[in-house]
């Protein structure tokens, strides 16, 4: 007897629930023969101020928490995609990579998982200082998370590609609100469900999709919202980011890297969300007379 698939409804992902978009529009998602495999959302204005606020909801219990738990939260991460990887590798061949082009890049993603689940209590003091001073005074430099982050996800790399701007910022003890490629966003919201599911905490990472002409306006001028990375292609829509943000004082970082290739996971990209501080603590002297001074 034959019967009519149920085929998957594709979503949002805000505060670690699934809405549909705000603004009730969707864009037909098809392959090359044309065929359209989802309908998926448009994200709105709304949305992406729904995403920021839930982000910034959720920073302060995410950096709040220690290393060694976001570490062992990311390593959970890694675990569930290795348990679903046939159905990330079937979901990237329908949106147009090969078989093998799949499979690595579903294996890369899992491992990237990993290699920034390592770097979670281990970069601070990588990174951090003692400082020579003329003074009397210890002076120490710590890295901080800057806050809420927006991702720009890059186009062609719908999972590996997507993690790969995502890892970096949480590490640090940002939360995210990622824009998913527009041509492959299936990879996004499964990748959401496996989220939902994990120890990770609501709002950490917040998933929307749609088109990045009707919402780079919005992310880059939102003033809740302390740095944006874009990792795309078009000069166009850099030079709109980089200027909206120069205007509220955001930081803005353009990464060009190739994400199918080692020198993409590194901490200098967890440094990039990070502000730097400083912290000078006076030093107790006693003087030959015992007189502390």
């Amino acid at each position: 007897m034959s019967r009519v698939e149920v085929l998957k409804t594709y979503k949002l992902f805000i505060g670690g629930q699934f809405p549909r978009t705000e603004s009730g529009r969707y864009y037909k998602l098809m392959n090359k023969k044309q065929d359209v495999l989802a309908n998926m959302c448009l994200s709105s204005r709304k949305d992406v101020r729904n995403a920021v606020t839930a982000a910034r909801k959720a920073q302060e219990g995410w950096s709040g928490k220690s290393a060694y738990n976001r570490s062992q939260i990311l390593y959970r991460i890694a675990e569930m995609l290795e348990g679903r990887k046939a159905q990330f590798i079937e979901e990237l061949v329908l949106q147009g990579e090969s078989p093998k082009q799949a499979q690595t890049e579903v294996a890369m993603s899992i491992d990237r998982c990993i290699y920034y689940s390592g770097w979670c209590d281990k970069f601070q003091a990588w990174s951090s200082s003692v400082n020579p001073v003329s003074s009397s005074h210890f002076n120490f430099s710590v890295p901080e998370p800057m806050g809420v982050v927006v991702c720009i996800a890059p186009e062609h790399s719908g999972l590996l590609g997507l993690l790969s701007v995502i890892l970096p910022a949480i590490t640090g003890g940002n939360t995210v609100v990622v824009l998913a490629s527009e041509h492959k966003p299936l990879s996004a919201i499964t990748l959401a469900e496996v989220l939902a599911t994990s120890d990770l905490p609501g709002g950490v990472i917040n998933i929307l999709t749609g088109k990045t002409s009707e919402l780079v306006e919005h992310m880059a001028s939102h003033m809740d919202v302390n740095a944006i990375i874009y990792a795309r292609t078009d000069a166009t829509e850099w030079q709109q980011i980089a200027y909206l943000s120069s205007l509220n004082v955001k930081r803005s970082f353009h990464w060009k890297e190739n994400w199918f290739t080692s020198a993409a996971q590194n901490p200098y990209l967890i440094m990039d969300t990070q502000e730097v501080k400083t912290t000078w603590h006076p030093i107790e002297q006693i003087g030959v007379s015992g007189i502390k001074y």
